[in-house]
């Protein structure tokens, strides 16, 4: 792909001390100023996966998080090492495109800086001959006009200014595209037009989709990380290969904070605070987490403050933003206060207020027209972005343009959630800023919380806000606006504002309020984060009850109410220990109803054995399994429904949608008992022919209306090559010779059958009527071995 005339060495030497300069470097973990850390001291292995997350999960990133890290890794889930994201998979002797998926702030950046760092070090992927990183923020600033692909290239990489690229020459370029979250331009793969040539002009998302596709440069290797929210913009025929970064497991958190502090003796009282709130250790999942927390918990023992330890997030979060704040002032040597070396309180507000107005739209990525449309001009945003570079920061693209963001999501919801406080405030205390705070414009729901004259006025409308919003969007900003209301947290913030005055606020009516709304059974993911909210607001009632449950013999154990239930699936999901065997009917009589389950459904996604004999399930909970089985964080394997007889045929329909998903990886499926009739075996058939089935085992035994129709039925997904069964039982059901035909006729037909146990403990089989099973079991070229 290159013209290969002598210029290539030189070319691809130049690019590699570029590229080896540019990415050598990190931020320092403890600012201090012109710091910076080697990347290859500091690097922490990522936890990567390879394969496939069919759905995109809409919740909030935060909740994605803590999901996860009760989410075991499943059969046939397979690591990688960030070096070999163009190793060839089965099926695929060449990989072209690659996505790698992962939450903000979660390491796919890192990822991607030391690939390049290796790779201009001459240390790993050496087959490729020219590595051209180009971040979707910088082709966001390039002009609306058309260019070549030469021109495109050129534009970023002026090392590669001699040298002329072709479809037709042999040597590997590699482009590596990250953030496509970040993109301003719209990716229209049906309807951009197809161009071939790389003298041919184009706009740039054309020239992009065309590079992806392979109609220019084919034999180019790509690499696109994304948010997961943002990767469906490029269509499954364009990706080879699909990877998901998860951050740090439990062990390469401790290797994180090792490697980044020389003490042990501090490295040892860091992990075993951050153990101990468990809210504080999930997070830890997010390097960027892991890098606030080792700088906020180093500042504080190295005062000699190790009491002072924040045990929440909000409090984690306050203290990082009070010790920039006092870096900001030691940087730039201003006046201060004397008392707490904060100066420059603008600059906290005013970054309040842009990451208040920015949080609705989703906009993690600023640009100059942006921030004008926030109040603040270029010179005062780059102002803020040099004093508060662990914070807001300003990245250079070409010819000086500006790129502007928040270190990362929760750092933005955190300001915007003090900016909403600082404006409730101000119209009880005599604010120093008395122009500062103005009017917003607009209706949005973000900005109705700016009305509210009563601290649980606000509150409530931020619940309800959270509550309304089906995904969570607004979760960790709730949290944080509650934390911030905290009597002891409105203390610190002295600290950072010290000019605004304390002003006590009574959280009594939020909490009270919070918790009606978890006994009015909010959807199960909503409810456990009010939960959290709770914490934040240092109330632990409900948990309390739930562990003092929990510490009494099973015999000894009353009925838990809807909330406790609730707090109970709190408690375990918070908990350190993975919950295996999950038992419904463990917990009263409450729990056993399709109310009491959808309180637990958080609990069924992370078990990977469930038991709901005999709970009094309808159809209704079928559904709510269904989209447990459907989750990319379901742990589930095996799950037991016997004795539910209001299920029936309708339930096991709803059921079956969760089964034929790609995502399920549902081994063991016990429907003894449930009024089942021969409906339902069309819709097992074709769970059972889906290219994802994953079922091993079925009982359908005593559902006394399932007859030789239903068998039928049945059959013709056993018949199905994509048919993993191994076990199929149906004693006791309405059975006659005529199944046993059917069974072996499947069987016969799918030679490749895994079956080997059948279970037709029916009295109205005779001995002539099992003969076509038996000869089949007799047949050594066959798999069955047990028939009963």
């Amino acid at each position: 792909m290159v013209s290969y005339n002598g210029l290539f060495p030189k070319c691809q030497q130049v690019l590699k001390e570029k590229l080896s300069k540019k990415f050598q470097k990190v931020c320092g973990v403890i600012p201090k100023q012109g710091h910076s850390e080697s990347l290859e001291k500091i690097y922490t292995d990522l936890y990567i996966t390879e394969g496939e997350c069919v759905d995109v999960s809409t919740e909030h990133e935060v909740r994605q998080i803590e999901m996860a890290s009760k989410k075991k890794t499943t059969e046939g889930e397979k690591t990688i090492k960030y070096t070999d994201i163009f190793k060839p998979i089965p099926g695929k002797d060449i990989i072209r495109r690659v996505m790698t998926k992962g939450v903000a702030g979660i390491g796919k950046t890192v990822s991607v800086q030391k690939f390049i760092l290796d790779w201009a070090e001459g240390k790993a992927n050496q087959d490729i001959h020219f590595l051209l990183p180009v971040p979707f923020r910088e082709i966001n600033l390039m002009k609306e006009k058309e260019y070549t692909l030469m021109e495109f290239i050129h534009h970023f990489f002026s090392e590669t200014s001699d040298l002329i690229f072709s479809t037709d020459e042999k040597y590997n370029i590699a482009f590596i595209f990250d953030g496509l979250d970040e993109s301003r331009r719209r990716l229209d793969f049906e309807h951009n037009e197809d161009i071939r040539k790389v003298s041919e002009p184009a706009t740039v998302d054309i020239l992009l989709t065309n590079l992806i596709k392979g109609n220019l440069l084919p034999s180019a290797q790509i690499w696109i990380t994304s948010r997961p929210a943002a990767a469906s913009q490029i269509p499954s025929d364009c990706v080879d290969k699909v990877t998901e970064v998860r951050g740090f497991t439990d062990l390469q958190k401790e290797e994180y904070f090792k490697k980044n502090i020389d003490d042990q003796e501090k490295t040892s009282k860091i992990i075993t605070h951050l153990k101990s709130y468990r809210s504080l250790y999930i997070m830890c999942h997010i390097p960027v987490f892991c890098w606030m927390a080792l700088t906020v918990l180093v500042s504080i023992l190295t005062g000699g403050e190790s009491d002072a330890f924040p045990a929440s997030l909000t409090q984690m979060y306050i203290y990082f933003l009070i010790i920039h704040a006092k870096h900001i002032s030691q940087k730039y040597k201003v006046t201060c206060n004397k008392d707490t070396d904060i100066c420059d309180q603008n600059a906290i507000l005013s970054l309040g207020r842009l990451a208040f107005q920015q949080l609705e739209k989703g906009n993690l990525i600023f640009y100059e027209k942006d921030l004008r449309e926030c109040g603040m001009d270029d010179k005062e945003a780059s102002v803020y972005s040099g004093v508060c570079t662990q914070i807001f920061r300003e990245e250079s693209g070409l010819y000086q343009k500006k790129v502007f963001c928040f270190v990362h999501l929760s750092i933005q919801e955190f300001l915007a959630a003090l900016y909403v406080l600082l404006n409730f405030r101000r119209k009880s205390v005599k604010s120093v800023f008395p122009n500062f705070f103005r009017r917003e414009r607009g209706t949005s729901q973000l900005q109705s919380l700016l009305s509210a004259n009563r601290l649980h006025e606000l509150h409530q409308t931020a619940v309800k806000l959270a509550l309304k919003d089906e995904h969570g969007h607004f979760d960790l900003f709730l949290r944080f606006l509650l934390g911030l209301s905290l009597d002891s947290n409105q203390k610190r913030l002295e600290d950072l504002l010290p000019q605004e005055g304390h002003c006590s606020l009574d959280t009594k009516k939020t909490v009270t309020y919070i918790k009606k709304k978890i006994r009015e059974a909010p959807n199960p993911e909503r409810c456990i984060n009010l939960f959290h909210c709770l914490n934040e607001l240092n109330d632990q009632s409900l948990m309390e009850e739930v562990q003092v449950y929990l510490r009494k013999a099973k015999e000894e154990r009353e009925d838990l109410s809807l909330s406790q239930l609730s707090a109970l699936a709190f408690v375990m999901l918070m908990s350190e220990q993975d919950v295996e065997d999950f038992n419904l009917g463990d917990y009263g009589s409450n729990a056993k109803s399709d109310e009491g389950l959808l309180r637990m459904l958080p609990v069924v996604k992370i078990s990977r054995t469930v038991k709901l004999q005999g709970c009094d399930l309808t159809d209704s909970s079928c559904s709510s399994l269904a989209a447990a089985l459907r989750s990319n964080s379901s742990s589930l394997r095996h799950l037991y429904l016997t004795g539910n007889t209001q299920l029936g045929d309708s339930g096991v329909k709803l059921l079956s949608t969760g089964l034929e998903h790609p995502n399920c990886r549902l081994e063991t499926l016990e429907l003894q008992e449930c009024n089942l009739t021969d409906s339902s075996c069309s819709s097992l058939a074709a769970a059972l022919s889906s290219i994802s089935s994953s079922l091993r085992h079925l009982d359908l035994s005593k559902n006394k209306q399932l007859g030789d129709s239903g068998v039928k039925l049945l059959s013709t997904g056993l018949e199905h090559p994509n048919c993993r069964l191994e076990t199929l039982e149906l004693q006791d059901c309405n059975l006659t010779g005529i199944s046993c035909s059917s069974l072996a006729a499947a069987l016969r037909s799918n030679s490749s059958s895994p079956l080997t146990k059948l279970d037709l403990r029916v009295y109205k089989l005779s001995q002539s009527g099992v003969e076509p099973l038996s000869a089949l079991q007799r047949d050594p070229a066959y798999k069955l071995t047990t028939l009963e």
